[in-house]
């Protein structure tokens, strides 16, 4: 059946017309309105003001780098509203709630549900044979905790995990906390996230993040999006990729279907973004099949490899193969 310009099918999945760009006035409205639902107006505003400014927090939605010099009034994206409004929300998880919702029914929620229940307001325990957690005052919780950390053989059979939105100070308390306690077993989220990547990285490129920075991708000649979708995932990239483009970057996105954000970008701190058409930021759209990136890759090499071959040492860092790289014969 059809009702307006959505189409349903019969498992009710609504299927709505391609969005032709991202951001623009849209992504603001909806920024608003979800800070106002969870945090109401003043502390929408007093946190809005504060998200990703030098004086304010760092935004808890993605892992886009720092931006040098000046920051806009409004340096976050719709993503980024939606997660400092869940973690600064006024809703509250109290013991009623968990009186009523046994560990049985939680367990079928999905993350989204679950997050948007609200913050804790007690420590709370599932004791033994129950499927209710109930609080418990915060003596007997740290009692709690003692009791199990006393019972080890030896303090490295204990290991003390920390999430990516702990603040630094608080972290830096608790590692004082674990070495004082005789080990040093604690992972943070981008351990367990980042461990085998940068070690990798680091046995190739000798450094185990990436090695460009902000600045280097607004002064690209070329730049290649795969399997991308920054309106989406991280949306400041948008911003970056239009001073690139002003300054006479080629952007190739490689992906199996279009992103709304790499075919144009509409910035509503720009003229142009919010009375304009935005900008277009692909120039190129290859548009490969699902799996197919291996063999335009390999594809790739192999012509940067014949061009070499046909101006030798004006391609390929022959040097850099040399010191750097095995099997390259």
């Amino acid at each position: 059946m059809r009702r307006g310009a959505e189409d349903f099918d019969e498992n009710g999945v609504v299927v709505s017309p391609e969005k032709a760009y991202a951001a623009g006035v849209p992504g603001v409205m909806v920024s608003l309105r979800r800070g106002v639902e969870q945090m109401g107006v003043v502390r929408t505003a007093k946190a809005f003001a504060q998200l990703n400014q030098r004086k304010g927090f760092d935004c808890p939605g993605c892992a886009w780098p720092e931006t040098p010099g000046h920051r806009k009034h409004a340096e976050f994206c719709e993503n980024g509203a939606k997660a400092v409004a869940e973690e600064a929300t006024r809703r509250v998880v109290d013991p009623a709630f968990f009186a009523a919702h046994p560990v049985s029914e939680l367990l079928g929620k999905s993350d989204y549900w679950l997050g948007q229940q609200g913050r804790l307001t007690h420590p709370m325990a599932l004791m033994p044979g129950s499927d209710h957690y109930e609080p418990i005052e915060w003596k007997a919780a740290f009692d709690l905790i003692a009791a199990e950390m006393r019972a080890l053989s030896s303090p490295d059979e204990a290991v003390f995990y920390t999430s990516g939105r702990t603040s630094n100070e608080a972290a830096f308390v608790y590692q004082l906390m674990i070495r004082a306690f005789g080990t040093n077993n604690m992972p943070d989220c981008s351990n367990m996230c980042h461990e085998s990547s940068g070690a990798a990285l680091g046995q190739t490129i000798g450094i185990g993040k990436g090695s460009v920075t902000v600045p280097d991708l607004e002064a690209a000649d070329l730049i290649l999006i795969a399997g991308q979708n920054p309106g989406t995932n991280h949306p400041r990239m948008l911003s970056t990729l239009e001073k690139a483009k002003a300054n006479g970057a080629r952007v190739i996105a490689i992906n199996p279907l279009p992103e709304a954000g790499l075919m144009r970008f509409k910035d509503p701190q720009q003229v142009h973004g919010v009375l304009g058409k935005g900008v277009a930021i692909a120039d190129d759209f290859l548009q490969i099949r699902i799996g197919g990136d291996q063999a335009l890759f390999q594809g790739l090499a192999r012509l940067v490899v014949e061009a070499d071959d046909r101006a030798p040492g004006t391609v390929l860092d022959q040097e850099f193969l040399a010191n750097s790289c095995h099997g390259w014969a």
